[in-house]
């Protein structure tokens, strides 16, 4: 039998007041533990203020040229003389002027846009190589006449690729002000030498002169697609090849001169 007074019911008895009152667990530095005596802990630094995320760096762009343009329309001409209007894309211009192929878009919206420009580009130059074969022929009209017929062929000769496609209409966007403006300025070399020839101050205006404009810049035009595609000279006379192409030219334009 267990002793009674063993198992007396404490409900009854509570502890004195004075006791303290038992933790439910035991705190950190227990009694005997060092660091109790040692006292709390002192406090870490305080945290650092918040500070507001700078701006992000932006990404480096993918070429570094100082006018991406220029830099297009050069490696296009290139591409151009060396692969033709076949073998032209922008992807290929892209990768030649060392940008990403999206790179033309600041510029160029497409392939039209930036093969009209070059388009442009070739009017003015011919512009420039009829004007210097005109200026450095004898002060006559009829020289004159034949020396623009001689800077048109030249044009062509040196820039085959270029000539063909500024007269491929289905590839240009002729509402493009600056291929309007250069083309225009060619062709008025070609009427004001008509009006020169004729004494008509504005040829376009009269049929009989109109005529003139246009065969002068058909059979220029003409001769010039002959040679560039190997059917003139005739064999008979290709051993000649640049002096019967020359005394072509100015023959067929003092006759229309005469």
């Amino acid at each position: 039998m267990a002793p009674a007074s063993d198992d007396r019911d404490d409900r009854h008895h509570p502890p004195p007041a004075h006791a303290p009152p038992i933790p439910a667990t035991a705190p950190a530095g227990a009694a005997g533990d060092p660091a109790e005596a040692a006292g709390p802990l002192p406090a870490g630094p305080p945290p650092a203020p918040h500070q507001p995320a700078g701006p992000k760096p932006r990404r480096p762009h993918h070429y570094h040229h100082g006018d991406l343009r220029a830099q297009l329309l050069a490696a296009a001409e290139t591409v151009l003389a060396e692969r033709g209007l076949e073998g032209f894309t922008l992807r290929e211009c892209a990768r030649r002027a060392g940008v990403s192929h999206a790179a033309p878009a600041h510029h160029f919206r497409d392939v039209t846009g930036l093969l009209t420009a070059m388009a442009a580009i070739g009017f003015e130059r011919l512009h420039a190589s009829i004007a210097a074969h005109v200026a450095a022929a004898p002060d006559e009209r009829t020289a004159r006449y034949a020396a623009a017929a001689a800077g048109y062929m030249a044009f062509a000769r040196e820039n085959p690729q270029h000539f063909a496609l500024m007269f491929r209409h289905a590839v240009l966007d002729h509402t493009d002000e600056a291929l309007c403006t250069a083309a225009s300025a060619a062709f008025e070399q070609l009427v004001g030498l008509v009006a020169e020839l004729r004494a008509r101050p504005d040829p376009l205006a009269h049929p009989e002169t109109r005529l003139d404009v246009a065969l002068t810049w058909a059979t220029i035009h003409g001769l010039a697609t002959l040679v560039l595609a190997g059917h003139f000279p005739f064999p008979s006379e290709r051993e000649n090849r640049e002096a019967t192409i020359a005394a072509t030219v100015e023959a067929a334009f003092r006759r229309l001169a005469g």
